[in-house]
């Protein structure tokens, strides 16, 4: 390496690249794939079983009974007589996997007309029932 002393001219160049950046650079790549390399291959060879996975079925529909102030059933908000009420439920129970059944009363209807759509539900074979409230 040459170096310029106070005898020399200042406008002379130097022509060689300084390596040691391009050494350090170097060192650490080294490091990285040292380190790298043995995590990668750190894997054992398992030759895993196959398995047949079934479907799950999918869950049906949820119907919404609603009873409103006056009495009147709705399934799934389309207004239904007493006896429409119960063909329903019956053909709902037929189902499987059977849906769910929750029923909506109104705060200010008789507690009677719920308790008459829960014993219909009970006679046409409904197993789920639930009721939604307002928090």
């Amino acid at each position: 390496m040459a170096f310029s002393t106070p005898e020399q001219d200042d406008s002379e160049v130097l022509s060689e690249i300084n390596m040691v950046p391009l050494i350090d650079v170097m060192l650490v790549l080294l490091i990285v794939f040292m380190i790298t390399v043995p995590v990668m291959k750190n894997s054992i060879d398992v030759d895993l079983p196959q398995a047949a996975a079934q479907r799950t079925q999918d869950k049906p529909e949820t119907i919404r009974l609603s009873v409103d102030a006056e009495g009147r059933y709705h399934w799934n908000e389309a207004p239904v007589t007493d006896e429409e009420l119960q063909a329903r439920l019956e053909t709902a129970s037929q189902q499987e996997p059977q849906p769910e059944l929750h029923i909506r009363g109104d705060k200010s209807v008789r507690y009677e007309r719920v308790a008459q759509a829960m014993a219909a539900a009970q006679r046409a074979g409904v197993r789920k029932l639930g009721f939604i409230t307002e928090p």
